[in-house]
């Protein structure tokens, strides 16, 4: 049995050397996607123009292969150019050199201050790199990385791609790569050095030509020269004598009563740190040959005075404080706490008074006895101050979150009529009316109306503001809810005593703005209407008129004559109405029911009276006539009558209408439920121009209300005559029209006797217990949209002083996202983040504009011509990633930048402490104060070193060969790229 399984198992053990390996398996994947991006065969471009590797575009594609289970991404880097035009060059394509060997040459684009490492390494403008997938992969054997380069060469031969192929190898943070680029007989090498320590002989340029040169193995004996380019850069980080200038702002005059309006009306700006931590100069010598300068570890002829060319870049502090930044932040926390106002302030303000004074004995007969509701127990007075007793109660002076003066100086900046009030009484506070006139329209004025906010002079916009500061001020959240108590009993002291609140425009709440703004117009609607009928009843007292306005005692004079009686009738029932009327709406909910009906009743007896002899009825309520319109049958003038105001509403109050009126359904009686519903105003009108015009009919109405309604034509009666026939419209004359049925139903009856169409009272008390259960979390939802609104006019107005037109790109892109964000009523909490982020980076941007600003002294300047040259320069240190010194050390920035470097070298020479002087000899002292340099020794030396030479044979192609130096205090890099000539090797 062994002897015959023996057989079969070598059976199973031959390998089949015809299927691809691994290997070719991934060569092949190189291949394929090289073929994708149509990376295969000649190169071709336009030489490279200077500085268009700053100010160009690069795009890169990527894609991802493997080998084996080892996953690599593949991507292509590559400066998007105009297609070239290709005629005319077709017979130098045989004897050009690849595209990136021309690169290797090119001195237009050195030391790139924004660009991949291998562009500013090489100067290519395309190149092809093979990384390992995962960051924390890393290619680290010799064998493995051999056995990638092989992987290259194979590729490049196969394909003729001519665009250079790297491989990264090591880890990731080192930047080790190594690559190929194969042409037509020529092949260039990319190699790399990377140290942490600096072997002394590459400090310098000789010791760099030196290992140029033994790396090129150059047959020819005079070598030709090699051309060098220098950058060495000095950092400023001591900033000597100038200081960041922001201002921090006075606290303790926050309390002050004339700063009110300065400090709780705005927002603070500006950064409390200097937003630009080191300035780098990089000085360039671009174009010098080898034997022109000298530069070893004796001597050197690199003065960064005498550099032909200076360039600046400024190094910004991560994250710097700002303080407009600081407060939307932590007024933006306020919306993520759970906390009620009662529970941050203690034991509810509202707890009843009896539970204090309660008899036990008493404790039983409420389960038995149908004991009395005590009303004066749950009057709103009554609440309110047991509120402010609990308040005092509970709560001392010396606890309260916010101290009396500050809380007094909010609330005089809130509510300025209450200054009033206290010099001149009762008749002041009141004329200060709420309408306050909106300043000119403007775009920043309109700007509530898109982030749902409220208008810039408005009550709720000061509220939000002031409750800003406070929360970053005063006692934070606590500070907050302390405010924000005493404003809500602000307003229901306002409701009860019919003062009118400032700061909200006239009319019904504005939906553009935010749901706390409009409940405050609501209350101020419920208020004004109180106020008025309040008014109307003292002014009835001494001299009760017949007629309801003053409007209707000369038109009821007209017919007092024909019937005295009449007008005592009338005035009796205006007499028992305004009486009932305060009893009937400030009654409890039952008894309202009861009166109410009662009311009705009476209103129908009357009205059933009326249609025996309705033109008898004497007219009441009447406005104006309407024109020269007359009523079709008696032929009198036809009057607008006075109606009742359709009832305000709120955004909320409108979605709950609009989800009652979308439950009746969509069958006939829940349709015609909800126009009943929808015709109370309706109706209210129609009895309004009946008592305004007796014996009027339907189409006198629709002639008024509708006039579309009414169609007149001209006919030809049967005398020949033209004359103008009216009737109403076929939507008019449809059976149980919902208008027949209103006005069939419809008693004459005036404005002032119909049941209120909007119950001021019981509206007044919804928005006052609305605001009093709001938590600190939902008062910073409510007001986020002001204060954002309130950010962005503070940059705004900022940005105006500086005119950096970045900041205005990105002013707009706020106005833009917010618009869209804050218009849905519970915009996310990380959209919200990212505007106060834009808001922020703004912020942080004018804040370095103003710092370099006065480092460059531009303001000192009295030259105007130097001063628009150093303006321009500040700008763009902001807005470039490099900026170029006109005159290099010798113009006006070189020279403010040179004495910068001088003042901070003096310093940091001069010991901090006197013993440390006395130790000193004086000739040592002087010594050393006269070997003080103007610059730092150079944080970073770049080299630039370019040749052209035969290799590897003298007989050879003379082919590009380049290498970069750089040296830095913990780095060392060499990056090599030699070509050599493959034709006959």
């Amino acid at each position: 049995m062994a002897a015959d399984s023996e057989p079969e198992s070598e059976v199973f053990e031959i390998t089949d050397f015809t299927t691809a390996s691994e290997w070719e398996r991934f060569i092949s994947k190189i291949e394929e996607v090289l073929n994708d991006w149509k990376l295969i065969g000649i190169s071709s471009g336009k030489p490279l123009e200077k500085g268009v590797y700053t100010t160009g575009v690069w795009e890169e594609k990527s894609d991802e292969i493997s080998f084996a289970d080892f996953k690599f991404s593949i991507t292509h880097h590559f400066l998007v150019q105009e297609p070239s035009d290709k005629d005319g060059k077709e017979e130098l394509v045989e004897d050009a050199l690849p595209l990136p060997m021309q690169d290797l040459l090119c001195m237009n684009n050195d030391f790139p201050p924004r660009a991949h490492c291998l562009v500013r390494w090489y100067g290519l403008r395309e190149f092809v790199v093979i990384a390992p997938a995962a960051n924390n992969d890393a290619v680290l054997s010799e064998s493995k990385c051999n056995l990638l380069l092989s992987s290259v060469s194979i590729t490049l031969g196969n394909t003729g791609c001519q665009v250079p192929l790297f491989v990264q190898i090591h880890h990731k943070w080192r930047r080790m790569y190594v690559g190929e680029c194969q042409g037509p007989g020529v092949r260039t090498d990319f190699e790399m050095v990377h140290l942490r320590k600096v072997p002394n002989q590459y400090t310098h340029l000789s010791g760099l030509l030196d290992i140029f040169k033994s790396k090129i193995g150059c047959p020819l004996t005079p070598l030709l020269p090699v051309s060098m380019a220098i950058r060495l850069t000095y950092v400023l980080q001591d900033w000597q004598q100038y200081f960041w200038p922001q201002q921090p702002p006075d606290i303790d005059a926050l309390v002050g009563g004339e700063v009110g309006g300065l400090e709780f009306g705005k927002l603070p700006f500006g950064a409390c740190e200097d937003p630009i931590s080191e300035l780098h100069l990089a000085t360039t010598w671009p174009h010098l040959t080898e034997g022109i300068i000298v530069d070893n570890d004796v001597y050197s002829d690199l003065d960064p005075i005498q550099a032909p060319q200076w360039s600046v870049r400024v190094r910004k502090a991560d994250n710097p404080q700002c303080l407009l930044g600081d407060f939307l932040t932590e007024f933006f926390k306020l919306c993520r706490r759970k906390e009620s106002t009662d529970e941050i302030l203690g034991r509810s303000a509202f707890e009843e008074e009896g539970k204090e004074v309660a008899d036990i004995t008493h404790a039983l007969s409420k389960l038995t006895e149908p004991a009395p509701v005590p009303i004066h127990k749950l009057s709103v007075t009554n609440m309110v101050h047991s509120a402010k007793k609990k308040i005092r109660k509970h709560r001392g002076v010396d606890e309260s979150p916010l101290n009396n003066e500050v809380l007094n100086t909010i609330l005089l900046f809130l509510f300025p009529d209450a200054a009033d009030k206290l010099a001149d009484g009762f008749e002041s506070r009141t004329s200060t009316s709420a309408g306050n006139n909106p300043p000119p329209e403007n775009e920043d004025y309109n700007l509530f109306s898109q982030f749902k906010s409220a208008p810039s002079d408005s009550l709720t916009y000061k509220l939000a503001l002031c409750l800003c500061m406070i929360n970053f001020y005063h006692g934070g959240v606590k500070g907050v809810a302390h405010l924000w108590q005493e404003f809500v009993l602000e307003m229901r002291y306002r409701w009860e005593n019919n003062y009118l609140i400032p700061g909200l425009a006239n009319g019904p709440p504005d939906l553009r703005c935010c749901l706390l703004h409009q409940k405050l117009q609501m209350l101020n609607c419920c208020i004004e209407r109180k106020k008025a009928r309040d008014e109307g009843k003292r002014g009835s007292m001494p001299d009760r008129s017949p007629g309801g306005t003053s409007g209707d005692t000369g038109k009821g004079a007209d017919h007092s004559g024909d019937n005295p009686d009449k007008e005592k009738e009338v005035g009796k029932s205006w007499e028992s109405w305004s009486d009932s009327e305060e009893e009937f709406f400030e009654c409890l909910s039952d008894t309202e029911d009861l009166k109410g009906n009662g009311q009705e009743n009476g209103k129908k007896g009357g009205a059933k009276e009326g249609n025996k002899e309705p033109v008898n009825l004497k007219p009441e309520g009447r406005l104006h006539p309407h024109g020269k319109l007359t009523l079709l049958h008696p032929g009198e003038p036809l009057y607008i009558p006075i109606t009742q105001e359709p009832a305000p509403m709120t955004e909320d109050l409108l979605e709950e209408q609009s989800e009652v009126l979308a439950k009746l359904g969509t069958s006939a009686e829940g349709a015609h439920l909800r126009a009943r519903m929808q015709s109370a105003c309706l109706l209210s009108d129609m009895e309004s121009f009946k008592a305004a015009n007796p014996g009027c009919c339907l189409e006198d109405f629709v002639r008024w209300y509708s006039p579309r309604d009414y169609i007149e034509e001209e006919v030809v009666d049967e005398k020949g005559n033209i004359v103008i026939k009216g009737e109403l419209s076929a939507r008019m004359k449809i059976p149980s029209n919902m208008w027949v049925e209103a006005w069939e139903t419809a008693k004459p009856v005036p404005a002032r006797r119909q049941k209120r169409l909007f119950d001021d009272t019981r509206e007044a008390e919804k928005v006052l217990h609305y605001l009093a259960v709001q938590k600190p979390a939902d008062l910073a939802r409510h007001l986020l949209p002001c204060i954002i609104h309130a950010a962005v006019l503070k940059v705004k107005e900022e940005e105006a002083l500086e005119d950096i037109s970045s900041v205005k790109k990105i002013i707009k892109q706020i106005i833009s996202h917010s618009s869209k964000v804050l218009r849905f009523p519970n915009p996310e909490d990380k959209k919200l983040e990212e505007i106060i982020a834009q808001i922020m980076s703004v912020e942080a941007i004018i804040a370095r504009a103003r710092s370099l600003k006065a480092k460059f002294g531009v303001e000192k300047c009295e030259n105007e011509e130097e001063k628009e040259d150093l303006q321009r320069f500040v700008n763009c240190l902001l807005e470039q990633p490099e900026v170029s010194v006109i005159g290099a050390g010798r113009g006006p920035a070189g020279s403010i930048i040179h004495k910068l470097f001088v003042n901070a070298q003096r310093a940091s020479a001069v010991p901090p402490l006197d013993e440390e002087l006395r130790s000193v000899s004086s000739e040592e002292r002087r010594l050393n104060t006269g070997a003080i340099s103007d610059f730092p020794p150079p944080t970073g030396r770049e080299v630039i070193l370019r040749t052209t030479v035969p290799r590897p044979a003298t007989y050879s192609k003379p082919l590009p060969q380049r290498m970069y130096s750089v040296l830095t205090k913990e780095d060392f890099r060499l990056a090599g790229a030699f070509s050599a000539d493959t034709t006959f090797f």
